[in-house]
């Protein structure tokens, strides 16, 4: 699955799937417009993807300090960009990782 594949999935599909890993179920809550959803998602998760997602979050809130601090957890660069692209670049990286390790 791509990008692209996965915003028109989140267009037609109302329930975020379970089976996808954390960071991108945030991900998913993001595009649908629940920020609140996505980030009680990535709080509670202790992986590097999660982390990365958790700092575009705050970033995406205007809370630099902290998104600073989770792109440091996440052993991510600081982006520049504008947050749609962040997520497009957040998501295809992780899209890349499922179809890998799930033979999508």
């Amino acid at each position: 699955m791509n990008t692209e594949e996965f915003q028109r999935l989140i267009e037609k599909q109302r329930p975020c799937p379970q089976t996808l890993p954390k960071a991108l179920q945030a991900l998913w809550h993001d595009k649908k417009g629940d920020w609140n959803q996505a980030h009680d998602i990535v709080q509670t998760a202790n992986d590097a993807d999660s982390a990365w997602v958790h700092a575009y979050l705050h970033r995406k809130e205007g809370d630099l300090n902290n998104a600073r601090y989770w792109y440091t957890r996440s052993n991510q660069p600081e982006f520049t960009g504008e947050l749609y692209q962040e997520w497009e670049q957040i998501t295809s990286l992780l899209l890349k990782k499922v179809n890998t390790t799930h033979g999508c």
